[in-house]
């Protein structure tokens, strides 16, 4: 069965810096875009970042470009976003996700998600 399981997240300053990762397993991660989003308190998930199949193109939230990086290692099925100059705006939870076929139909799936609090 499809499992993306997030990891990283933490307690961190605004000013700082995190990476999350998010690892696939029951599906052939290597042959399909992710994306991370994120959930603030009291607000609707939003998308963060794309990152297509190979890793040549990515696309980025406009409040999170130039300070947040999407990457991943297909040998390894993994997904990260390197998280820079983070603001308190940017507590949430991040969660990974892809849509993962399976026979005719495809699936959107997530993760569990992992907590981001961003505070002095």
């Amino acid at each position: 069965q499809v499992q993306l399981v997030e990891s990283g997240g933490g307690l961190v300053q605004p000013g700082g810096s995190l990476r999350v990762s998010c690892t696939g397993t029951g599906f052939t991660f290597s042959i399909y875009d992710m994306r991370w989003y994120r959930q603030a308190p009291g607000k609707e998930r939003e998308l963060v970042a794309f990152i297509t199949s190979g890793g040549r193109t990515t696309n980025y939230a406009d409040s999170v470009k130039g300070r947040f990086t999407i990457s991943r290692d297909n040998a390894k099925n993994t997904v990260y976003l390197q998280m820079n100059s983070l603001k308190p705006e940017g507590t949430a939870v991040y969660y990974c996700n892809a849509d993962v076929d399976f026979g005719n139909s495809r699936q959107n799936c997530w993760g569990q998600g992992t907590q981001v609090p961003v505070s002095s």
